[in-house]
């Protein structure tokens, strides 16, 4: 994707017209160290890539071609997502931002795909996991006949977000009357979950420039009388920070046991919910769970215990260590009678000694610790 508004499209097939833009723009900033070795929509959650959850849920309510607005690492995600095309039976084209345009900005930078046919399109922002109603969306939507539809959640401390407030308080949701940023007395408890539909006129209002679709389009929309909500069902998480990483694959793997039970790990071992890789080894006298996920061709040596926590493909924990709170990268190692938690992060290719305690640390890639941490603090 080397320059603003070129196309790097995977080879073409026939297609029919629903279309999705995905906002993969950002650096990734809060996930790091995970996000100094892959972009943040590759980093997997609950073993897969959070844009895989994403681009498997359009597919399923019928979108046919995905557009990423792709900012940083444009190459490696690129990459990243070539397999997706065929697996998921969708067209992928990537537009490039060549500065950061923030949440409306891509929709401009796309305008020209987006326009191509007259069918509503999604935009998601990609650090949002939930269980993806997007046919319903869509179809409210369309029964309603307004130019855009936000998806919100309900919270329970609505003054840390921006509440959007229905008009004669409708708490179900319906057309919006207004937006709240972090308000100090009760207005509603419903907030943008960063998924919506809109209809192609919604283009029109948008400049080619760094621009906050929030704070700058919802609210002429809203005045409008063209922006409506609906309210998600289920669990949602911006999965953007490592706390909320792991609160979300708690979420997820909740809605999996509902939904899916037969994807979840059984066994003598397993306490709770854990998702475990068909390839992935676990010894003896293990403990696993609950809220573990354990990716592909990963070694868990005999009496380990691991507890809400990520283990990542390729990892490696050594006997008798436990793992709690924390986010394993890909191919790292952690020792005999380790101790690893309180939201630490290993990136990729990191490697702990036996007999080592780390609490709350960052770990950049390939490094090798000998010697405890106690503290939280950033290990290059």
């Amino acid at each position: 994707c080397p320059h603003v508004a070129s196309r790097c499209t995977l080879p073409a097939r026939p297609y029919t017209t629903m279309k999705a833009l995905i906002l993969v723009g950002g650096f990734g900033t809060r996930l790091r160290p995970l996000t100094l070795v892959k972009p943040k929509p590759l980093v997997d959650f609950c073993n897969k890539p959070t844009v895989e959850h994403q681009i498997a849920a359009l597919a399923k309510a019928g979108v046919n071609h995905v557009i990423l607005a792709v900012g940083f690492q444009p190459a490696q995600l690129q990459a990243g997502v070539a397999g997706f095309e065929e697996k998921y039976g969708i067209k992928i084209t990537c537009v490039r931002e060549e500065e950061p345009l923030g949440t409306a900005g891509p929709l401009a930078l796309s305008a020209e795909l987006l326009r191509e046919d007259s069918d509503p399109f999604f935009v998601l922002n990609s650090d949002v996991v939930c269980e993806y109603p997007l046919t319903k969306l869509l179809e409210y939507h369309r029964s309603h006949g307004k130019e855009g539809t936000i998806l919100t959640t309900q919270v329970q401390e609505p003054s840390r977000y921006g509440v959007v407030v229905s008009k004669d308080g409708r708490d179900e949701g319906g057309a919006i009357q207004r937006f709240v940023e972090k308000p100090k007395e009760f207005v509603g408890n419903k907030i943008n979950a960063g998924i919506y539909v809109f209809n192609s006129g919604i283009l029109d209002r948008i400049p080619l420039r760094p621009c906050s679709i929030e704070k700058e389009i919802f609210p002429q929309m809203a005045s409008s009388d063209e922006l409506h909500s609906m309210v998600l069902e289920g669990f949602w998480m911006d999965v953007g920070k490592p706390e909320d990483f792991l609160r979300g694959g708690t979420l997820y793997l909740e809605s999996l046991r509902r939904k899916s039970p037969s994807d979840l790990a059984s066994g003598a071992n397993i306490v709770g919910n854990v998702l475990v890789d068909a390839s992935a080894k676990i010894g003896s006298s293990c403990v696993i769970g609950p809220n573990v996920s354990i990716g592909a061709n990963c070694v868990i040596e005999d009496g380990v215990r691991l507890k809400n926590c990520t283990v990542m493909s390729g990892a490696r924990v050594g006997s008798h260590s436990l793992v709690q709170d924390s986010i394993i990268g890909w191919d790292s190692k952690i020792g005999k009678w380790c101790f690893v938690e309180g939201n630490s992060v290993l990136s990729e290719d990191v490697t702990i000694a036996d007999l080592t305690f780390i609490r709350g640390a960052k770990i950049l890639q390939h490094k090798e610790v000998k010697e405890s941490c106690y503290e939280s603090k950033v290990i290059m």
